[in-house]
């Protein structure tokens, strides 16, 4: 039998690269970094997010490729009032206030914003 331990990266096809990485890096607070033959990736945690634009993906890559299609959770260790006052200084607008979910660990409080190719990103905080 197979044991996973956890995730360590995953990929999202985007329309714009730099797009991308100015929200994820200005916006949620994530660092970008250039590896490979010129390719990006944000880090968070010990996690990170490999970039692929769309009809340019690096090989091998999902079936079928699509900006905007993705759904994140991502957990934060800020109050989220002040998650939403920080998107607010930056101009993205929640998409709903604060409700709860849960999450693989338990019940959790969320908010949903959109990147800039409309994945729905969740920021999450447990409870």
């Amino acid at each position: 039998m197979i044991s996973i331990s956890h995730l360590d990266h995953l990929v999202l096809t985007v329309a714009d690269i730099q797009r991308t990485r100015d929200f994820y890096c200005g916006v949620l607070g994530f660092k970008a970094i250039t590896f490979g033959q010129n390719r990006t990736a944000l880090l968070f945690g010990r996690q990170k997010i490999n970039l692929h634009l769309q009809g340019k993906e690096i090989s091998p890559h999902a079936r079928s490729p699509l900006a905007g299609s993705a759904d994140l959770c991502f957990i934060t260790h800020t109050p989220l009032e002040e998650v939403m006052a920080h998107l607010q200084a930056h101009s993205v607008i929640p998409e709903t206030g604060i409700v709860e979910r849960s999450g693989a660990m338990g019940k959790m409080l969320s908010l949903y914003v959109r990147d800039p190719d409309g994945n729905l990103i969740e920021l999450s905080r447990y409870i």
